[in-house]
């Protein structure tokens, strides 16, 4: 409680006097249009307020105006040295690009200019709070600078250990994604909080250039742990290519912009150690890499594998097994993975991306949510269910079209029935 009390805000607010606009008319009784020469007050909020102690080095200098808009806001540490920050999207508040340091004292110049014209600035300034004693939340990013992915890469943040409900929405305010061309998307957390996905309600378009910044360092999150790091990185998508497998023809159908270029034979998991269904994304590739299943359920083995492309976190790969050739299109022999030729599998590790949709029906197992980045196997609808933060309104799913009473398939009104008369 004591804690809470010493983190509270206080705003300061500032109201510039109306200006009142004289002039002459002829036909205008006294009075009248008192309403059009008289401007809105220009009021402005700020916060942290003055002199706050103790403020979280994730502060943001929130800006709330009425009559007018923000033109220019100026942020400088107790060195004079400025402070880069941007705007929120919805204008509420600017965020610095960096996160603060601890026991530093920041000054906000704030300018806002009126409906009427007028303008007017205020300061605020604020000394943040020490360097956190309390235990990190180690965050991990699953999207690195600097590479090309495919168009159903979901941006992933994973924790250890997982975020509490009550956090989840402080948490994610200090998430942020910027795409160019602009093609908005929602964060979407698993239940037990130990992954969040961002996406949008359709995949990636090739070329887009995606930043993403997660500015968690030094974040109270929940009564007992802080944020861990500000990790920033900037990517490309590249083709939309996508893979099918149906594992009753046992193949696997290589899409290349909407068009099919190749089918593969596949060998899936044996009934005591299945494939699952379900749509994955291709989260690593490796063109060498040792399998070790020692201790595990159903394992117990070690084998080297060449071009394997993972799946999911329990193990599901599309690999080369040259030892399954004979199998391949007709019987399941694997372990779970994707067993397909030596050929095919050094083909396809030059075709596909990571962030690659992969597509799997008819297996006896249904994918579990994080199991991979499962961003892409549940509909847009229950996606944004998971979101801890209202979903604007551009991006909520169309609500169901409920059917005439009287119609039926083809949308076409249903006959009325004749009725037998005398």
């Amino acid at each position: 409680m004591e804690l809470r009390r010493r983190l509270r805000l206080y705003a300061v607010i500032i109201a510039a006097a109306p200006v009142v606009l004289g002039g002459c008319t002829a036909d205008r009784k006294p009075g009248a249009g008192a309403a059009e020469r008289r401007a809105t007050p220009l009021e402005l909020t700020l916060t942290p307020g003055d002199r706050t102690r103790d403020v979280p080095v994730t502060a943001e200098v929130g800006t709330v105006v009425k009559g007018g808009r923000v033109t220019a806001v100026r942020i400088r540490d107790d060195k004079g040295a400025e402070v880069r920050a941007e705007p929120r999207g919805d204008g509420s508040a600017w965020v610095p690009s960096s996160t603060l340091q601890p026991q530093r004292t920041y000054t906000a110049e704030v300018t806002a200019t009126g409906d009427s014209g007028v303008t007017t600035t205020r300061r605020t300034t604020f000394t943040t709070m020490p360097k956190p004693a309390k235990p990190a939340i180690t965050s991990t990013l699953y999207f690195s600078g600097n590479r090309t992915y495919g168009t159903a890469m979901p941006v992933t943040v994973a924790f250890d250990p997982p975020v509490p409900k009550e956090a989840r929405a402080d948490v994610q305010r200090r998430l942020f994604v910027k795409t160019d061309p602009p093609q908005p998307g929602v964060w979407s957390w698993l239940d037990d909080g130990s992954q969040v996905y961002y996406r949008g309600p359709d995949f990636w378009r090739p070329g887009t250039t995606i930043s993403v910044r997660t500015g968690l360092e030094g974040l109270p999150i929940g009564k007992d742990r802080v944020g861990d790091a500000d990790r920033r990185a900037t990517s490309k998508i590249g083709r939309h290519v996508s893979l099918e497998v149906d594992n009753a023809t046992k193949q696997m159908s290589v899409m290349r912009d909407g068009k099919l270029i190749r089918k593969i034979p596949v060998s899936l998991g044996k009934p005591s150690t299945p494939t699952s269904s379900g749509k994955m994304v291709i989260m690593e590739k490796h063109q060498y890499t040792t399998f070790d299943t020692r201790g595990e359920p159903n394992g117990g083995y070690v084998i080297d594998v060449e071009d394997a492309q993972r799946l999911t976190w329990g193990g599901e790969f599309i690999h080369g097994a040259p030892w399954s050739e004979g199998d391949q299109g007709r019987t399941n022999v694997s372990h779970g993975c994707t067993n397909i030729s030596a050929e095919a599998a050094d083909w396809l590790m030059n075709i596909t991306q990571v962030g690659d949709l992969v597509t799997f029906k008819g297996t006896e197992v249904q994918l579990q949510p994080g199991n991979g980045w499962t961003a892409w196997n549940v509909s847009w609808k229950e996606f944004v269910k998971g979101s801890a933060l209202p979903v604007p309104a551009g991006l909520q799913p169309a609500p169901a079209q409920v059917p005439h009473p009287g119609a039926v398939a083809g949308g076409s009104p249903a006959p009325v029935p004749s009725v037998a008369g005398g």
